[in-house]
Order: C-alpha cells, then structure tokens, then sequence
C-alpha cells in the first residue's frame, strides 16, 4: 500500500472531512479505510521529514505491520500510526547521519595515520585538515586532537576533558556534524566508505 496513491490498483476518494466514515468512529475502521483517512497527514508528514518515496514506503508497511501486531493493545489507532511513522522518520535520518558519520570517520584516522602517500600530498592534506579543524570550538578540537591525533580512546577522553562515557558520544556525534558542515560551507566533500 502506497502514501502517494491508490492501494491495489483502485482509486479512492480522499475523505477526510468527518471523524466518522459511512457510521463508523475512526478506531473502528478497517486498516485500508483508516489509511485511505489519514492519507494527507501521511503525506505531509513525510514532506516534513523530506522522507524520499521509497524510503517512506518502508516506513509505512514498517509502521502497518506494528500496527496489526500490537492492534489489540492500541486504544487511538490514528494517533499511534501517525506517531510511529513520525519516530520512524526521525530514526531514518539519525541512521543516515550514522552513517555519513562513520564514512567520514575512517578517512580522518587515514588522514591522521602514518603516511603512505608523498610527503607533499601528506602535508597539504594535514595542512587542510588542521585548518579545517582549526575553526571547531576548543571542544572539538581537544575531542579530534586525543580520539585522531593521539588514537586515545572513548574512556580516556571521558577522563582527560572531564566527561561522562555516554556524552563522550554525544561529543563526537557532535563534532563530526560541526566538521561536516564546515567542510560543506568550505566546499570539502568526502566520498562514502
């Protein structure tokens, strides 16, 4: 079943003025009913969350199948659907930036690695990384120069800058997307894994 059109070869008719469909409360109808109802908040939903079609697609029977398994124990069926795909859709992107995070990640350690390239090469990328480093808050700095520069782990980092294990994650996440970002305005661009 489609957001973007009509399930199973029919064309339907958008109905959604009334809660209550041919004296049925919303909760009551049946799934294809229910989706045929809620069909333009799907679809601005994902225009919100840039969702690509395909990708919204999965979602939606993702979301579909969840409904049916835990249907009984659902009270507002509406509700929960246009929740699920909403968190859906936020994991999607966080997973997607996971990873750009993790492409990026074994280039800078490359990078930072005993050269194998030209001494020339070497320096200006060095060169280019540390300028663009360079621009991060101290933070970010101090969290590039321990984790790349010096290869100190997680832990270690946590104890050096005086941070918790979990926020030391937080911290790179963090980082990386600021890294990112000014490699994009610098017009910088990493290639995937």
């Amino acid at each position: 079943m489609s957001y973007h059109g009509a399930s199973r070869g029919k064309v339907h008719s958008q109905n959604t003025e009334s809660p209550r469909m041919g004296g049925q409360c919303r909760e009551e109808l049946s799934l294809e009913e229910l989706l045929i109802a809620i069909r333009p908040r799907i679809r601005v939903l994902f225009a919100r969350y840039r969702m690509p079609v395909e990708e919204g697609e999965d979602i939606l029977q993702q979301a579909l199948l969840a409904l049916v398994i835990h249907g009984g124990r659902v009270s507002n069926r509406e509700a929960w659907l246009l929740g699920t795909l909403r968190k859906r859709s936020l994991l999607y992107w966080r997973h997607q930036r996971q990873e750009l995070h993790e492409a990026v990640d074994p280039q800078l350690l490359e990078l930072l690695a005993p050269p194998i390239q030209p001494p020339q090469e070497r320096d200006d990328l060095r060169r280019d990384l540390e300028r663009l480093i360079g621009g991060l808050p101290l933070r970010c700095r101090r969290f590039f120069h321990l984790r790349y520069g010096e290869g100190v782990r997680f832990q270690e980092i946590g104890c050096l800058l005086g941070y918790r294990q979990v926020s030391v994650g937080k911290l790179s996440g963090r980082c990386m997307s600021q890294l990112l970002d000014r490699a994009r305005r610098l017009g910088i661009r990493w290639a995937k894994g």
